[in-house]
């Protein structure tokens, strides 16, 4: 299954490498007619805003080089691949809008220490004008595309060209004050849009961290992937799913199915793989293993025990599931996992509540729980 990567995975990275390639070119030609405008006109915003053009260009320029690092194959040294480097890439975007946003800021306090009156004409403001129409078209096309192909590096990158696009906007505003009434407010506004754009940096920034730590998987996802397990006939449920995610869109992880107690060994293992292959090819996640639950073929009261000891455990206030319940005639054991709230103050303390509330019900019985919890969604 590792050597199984689609065309998809081929056409996501080009699409993602196209659409940087539009936002280099796109950030260049207005670094070059801002610069322009800017030296001018005497406006430090608009020179500052060229530059922080240049950034946008240079955010561009890791992206295409995270996803080209990110399609590497798996090695020995990084057997699961090198996927989290858009993770990284993402990160650095995050890091150059923050400092552009610092940089903003600080330019613009040394302005208002040190006022230079700005000269302003009418072709500069309409360039002015044009670069945000086509900062927002850009910004909402990148993020559009990072959305739509689970890039984080081109949704910073788009989000960066929408914010840059306010800059400009407030740069518009500011010099068709001080045309009519002849008071410049463009270092204030400039303070006011860098702590706008320090805010979105920061949180750009959070967001990749959490990814990067990682992070529970979509409901979506998880709900799609135990339907697709339960959809065997010999699987009575699907439980415990464990996802790491290893970059956009990959995925592997764990699970456990409950299983009838006299299933062979030889069938056992034809279904594990055909269930491997299904949600790989439906989903595109790789269950790199399969645990199982036996569930009593052998005795009809057995249901009868299994709810009086459900409903035990799922009186307690932090158990939320009941699963993987077998009974052994044999040696009079009783086993199950209890999946226990992470909301819980001790979670180890509520499992031997339930351990003590069902040897109450069933003394003379050995309870074997498995302290479980909820990785993904029930």
């Amino acid at each position: 299954m590792e050597g199984m990567i689609g065309t998809s995975d081929v056409s996501r990275d080009r699409e993602v490498i196209r659409t940087s390639v539009v936002g280099i070119v796109t950030n260049l030609l207005l670094v070059v007619f801002k610069a322009v405008v800017g030296i001018f006109s005497r406006s430090v915003a608009i020179i500052l805003d060229a530059v922080n053009n240049l950034s946008d260009a240079a955010s561009s320029i890791v992206t295409i080089v995270g996803t080209k690092l990110a399609a590497k194959e798996p090695d020995k040294k990084h057997p699961f691949g090198y996927g989290r480097i858009e993770y990284l890439s993402a990160m650095v975007i995050s890091i150059l809008v923050l400092y552009a946003g610092v940089t903003s800021l600080v330019e613009s306090i040394k302005k208002i220490i040190r006022p230079i009156t700005p000269e302003y004409s009418l072709p500069s403001l309409i360039i002015v004008f044009a670069a945000v129409i086509v900062k927002i078209i850009l910004g909402s096309y990148v993020k559009s595309k990072g959305k739509k192909l689970r890039s984080d590096s081109l949704v910073n990158s788009g989000t960066d060209a929408i914010l840059d696009s306010v800059i400009s906007f407030s740069t518009l505003i500011a010099a068709i004050i001080f045309l009519i009434f002849h008071l410049s407010l463009e270092a204030y506004l400039g303070v006011v849009i860098s702590l706008l754009i320090v805010k979105a940096g920061l949180e750009m920034l959070r967001e990749t961290i959490s990814k990067v730590l990682g992070e529970r998987a979509e409901s979506s996802l998880v709900r799609e992937i135990k339907k697709t397990v339960s959809s065997f006939d010999a699987v009575h449920g699907a439980y415990d799913l464990v996802l790491n995610n290893y970059g956009p869109d990959f995925f592997n992880g764990s699970i456990h199915i409950e299983v009838d107690d006299n299933l062979s060994a030889e069938k056992l293992d034809e279904l594990e793989r055909r269930i491997v292959e299904k949600v790989y090819m439906s989903h595109h996640v790789y269950l790199t293993a399969i645990g199982v639950y036996s569930v009593n073929t052998k005795n009809d009261k057995i249901s009868e025990l299994k709810k009086k000891v459900s409903e035990a455990v799922l009186s307690h206030e932090h158990a939320v599931q009941m699963h993987g319940f077998y009974f052994d005639e044999k040696t009079s054991t009783i086993r199950f996992d209890a999946v226990i709230s992470f909301d819980a103050p001790s979670r180890i303390k509520v499992c031997e509540e339930i351990r003590e509330s069902v040897e109450k019900l069933f003394p003379g019985y050995k309870i074997v729980i498995g302290l479980d919890a909820d990785y993904s969604e029930l």
